[in-house]
């Protein structure tokens, strides 16, 4: 009996408490709002971060607070956002090897990105460059792949570690071009442009700040970058893309995400003003000063697919080279 009437109490209530619900979600945001970083303060992924986030705090009327939590190449932020209530309030950061990337690497995730989370938009994405010491005797991607083909294995690669987003651009490169390059793993990507600079290997893909001041001064030389479209910094220099590889794209990407269940309408809002707070030309500069490039998505289910596509293909580089976490 009173399992019925609790029943019964419950099925009346139902009806007023979904307009609280709406309502919660129209008059969002209320409080601060908890922006969760992979990685921690002062590196790349933070300057973005706090840049977007001074003008979210502008436009939404409330604070938005970042909360650095690096560690286990970004899987602590995720599994942090994954497991907070799905009310808008605490945000993800995120990176593209971390959402795309991490799903192979570690098979064993406490939570899984595509059912966990729920994806809202890109805003900014950062290409690579390759490029090779100036004693390597190419000066284009196909003479360079003649060269790597010529003396399999002979050439050193260096990169950021197992699983880096510098070491993974040269896999899919190798995956795409056939050729055999050799990994040399440095810790971080300050290290692996030294190595370059100081003859240690011979080939890099690296960040546009690491490389493009060393290009221009003569010390490095660029053969192609890694986007869909050239680099609006750089635009004399050919992507991989149109050098005989069609849909080659690398780009790290810096995105917002929420935990799945949050709210259309909530999703809606961090939406639209994430796309408001980058349009302005200081963040668009602040932003390039990092070598980021503004970019945005078309719609919250159209980033979800685009994670989708790019989580299956650098699945099959991933098993192909048979790369396995650290």
């Amino acid at each position: 009996m009173l399992k019925r009437l609790g029943v019964a109490a419950a099925l009346a209530l139902a009806p007023l408490l979904l307009p609280a619900v709406g309502f919660a979600a129209d008059s969002y945001p209320v409080r601060p709002i908890r922006l969760v970083v992979p990685f921690p303060p002062g590196g790349g992924a933070d300057t973005a971060g706090r840049i977007l986030v001074a003008k979210l705090g502008e436009s939404t009327g409330q604070s938005w607070v970042v909360d650095n939590r690096g560690g286990a190449a970004g899987n602590i932020a995720t599994e942090i956002v994954t497991s907070a209530a799905p009310d808008g309030y605490t945000v993800l950061l995120g990176f593209a090897t971390a959402l795309t990337v991490n799903p192979t690497l570690y098979p064993k995730l406490p939570f899984n990105v595509q059912r966990d989370l729920q994806p809202v938009t890109k805003f900014a994405s950062a290409q690579y460059v390759l490029v090779v010491h100036p004693t390597v005797k190419a000066t284009t991607i196909q003479e360079f792949i003649a060269l790597a083909k010529s003396a399999p294995g002979k050439l050193n690669y260096s990169s950021a570690g197992v699983g880096s987003p510098l070491h993974l651009a040269a896999e899919m490169f190798k995956f795409r071009s056939g050729v055999a390059i050799v990994n040399v793993a440095y810790k971080g990507g300050g290290p692996a442009a030294a190595a370059l600079l100081g003859g240690e290997v011979q080939v890099l893909f690296g960040s546009v700040p690491a490389t493009l001041p060393s290009v221009r001064a003569g010390k490095m030389r660029a053969l192609a970058a890694t986007g869909l479209k050239r680099l609006a910094i750089a635009p004399e220099l050919p992507t991989i893309a149109e050098s005989g590889f069609p849909g080659f794209d690398v780009t790290s990407w810096y995105s917002m995400l929420v935990p799945a269940r949050t709210p259309k309408a909530v999703v809606a809002r961090i939406f639209d003003e994430t796309l408001k707070a980058v349009r302005p030309a200081d963040v668009v500069e602040a932003l390039g000063k990092q070598g980021l490039e503004v970019e945005t998505s078309a719609s919250p289910e159209a980033f979800a697919a685009e994670i989708r596509a790019e989580t299956a293909a650098w699945a099959k580089v991933i098993k192909a080279a048979n790369i396995r976490a650290e």
